[in-house]
């Protein structure tokens, strides 16, 4: 199978049963919030919004809510044992349990998600405070993993009733991240047929790109992917799934330590890629290393570019180019002990597509992580 690309990735109004206005929230389960908040703040640059917990009626576990321009991150730790977030963590460890979608009517997304064979996570829940009302419903995706459909049209306030406003003396600046670009689902053997059609037949999403393995394959590993978008294309889910290879791949890898299919990375978009790459290195992240040698053909393969080549190939970051222009990519190390998940920045200069051009260099570099910890 080559690499397939769809000719039409919008469906019109009429037929998208499930018009989605982007990503809400994405909300992770973690062993201590209030340490995990305080590192996203510093290491990142996301800013305080609202705060649940005992204090604001929920007795079983807290919540810390940051953001950074359109990108909010809901961080939950359970207070009891006994709690469904805890046996979350005891499994997974840290990691992504929401992947909440923006829209305009909840309900409607539950009954035509759930009709279509969708597994109810949420039913349509109201709730309701003095700034108005959100409501929420919720199906199942891959593994423990859940999407819930946020609507939010009738409230004004700073994040959803049962929250109340963060207000924090230590606010440090941004580090110029805007927005979820796509999340990145990693599933099990003979699984990615399985949840396509989940995508598709339920979520009414499509196929705008495919890869095999020979597409991202190096001497070791391999894998396949298949990218799936919904109508008008603000939501983009790439499922990957593990092939044969001579040793283990990074697909297994996450599987192994996270103990099943979840979220592998959250891409996340920057005007300006070279500032805020300098920033988050400035600020302790770690990103995989790249060859030099990746640098001196990168320009024949990818033509001109605005940017210098000097601090993309100090700091690490790939350069792609597709048919609609070229985007610059760079992988963080994984942000947990587990070897489970990362992030991608990525800055787009018209480009559509997700790297495929860097798959080796990228994949050789993971391996490299890999061997250091002995799971290649």
């Amino acid at each position: 199978m080559n690499t397939v690309t769809s000719t039409n990735n919008k469906q019109t109004t009429e037929t998208d049963f499930l018009p989605l206005q982007g990503t809400d929230y994405v909300e992770f389960y973690v062993g201590n919030a209030k340490q995990a908040a305080h590192f996203y703040k510093t290491a990142f640059g996301f800013q305080s919004l609202a705060y649940a917990g005992p204090e604001t009626g929920m007795k079983d576990k807290v919540s810390y809510v940051i953001r950074q321009h359109k990108l909010t991150f809901v961080l939950t730790t359970p207070l009891r044992m006994n709690n469904p977030i805890a046996d979350h963590i005891y499994k997974h460890g840290d990691g992504v349990k929401v992947l909440a979608l923006k829209v305009d009517d909840a309900r409607s997304a539950f009954e035509e998600t759930t009709k279509r064979g969708g597994l109810a996570y949420l039913e349509p829940t109201v709730l309701k405070d003095d700034n108005g009302e959100v409501v929420l419903s919720g199906i199942h995706t891959y593994g423990d993993t859940v999407h819930i459909f946020v609507e939010r049209k009738n409230y004004n306030g700073v994040f959803m009733p049962g929250f109340r406003e963060w207000k924090s003396t230590y606010n440090p600046p941004s580090t110029g991240l805007l927005y979820v670009d796509h999340c990145v689902g990693n599933v099990g053997w003979n699984q990615m047929n399985p949840r396509v059609k989940f995508y598709e037949e339920v979520m009414g999403f499509r196929n705008i790109l495919s890869f095999d393995d020979k597409d991202i394959s190096t001497e070791y590993s391999a894998l396949m992917s298949k990218v799936m978008s919904n109508g008008n294309g603000y939501v983009k889910f790439p499922i990957n799934e593990p092939a044969e290879g001579k040793k283990k791949s990074q697909v297994e890898e996450y599987l192994d330590f996270y103990n099943g299919e979840g979220c592998q990375h959250v891409a996340i978009a920057t005007a300006d890629i070279v500032a805020t790459v300098t920033e988050l290195q400035k600020r302790g992240i770690e990103f995989l290393n790249i060859p030099a040698s990746y640098y001196e053909t990168v320009l024949e393969r990818v033509g001109k570019i605005d940017e210098d080549l000097e601090p993309l190939q100090r700091l690490g970051i790939l350069i792609d180019r597709d048919d609609e222009g070229y985007l610059l990519q760079i992988f963080s190390k994984p942000l947990e002990d587990r070897p489970t998940l990362f992030f991608e920045i990525i800055q787009r200069k018209g480009a559509k597509s997700f790297g495929k051009g860097n798959f080796k260099a990228l994949f050789e570099a993971l391996e490299r992580e890999q061997d250091a910890r002995g799971n290649l």
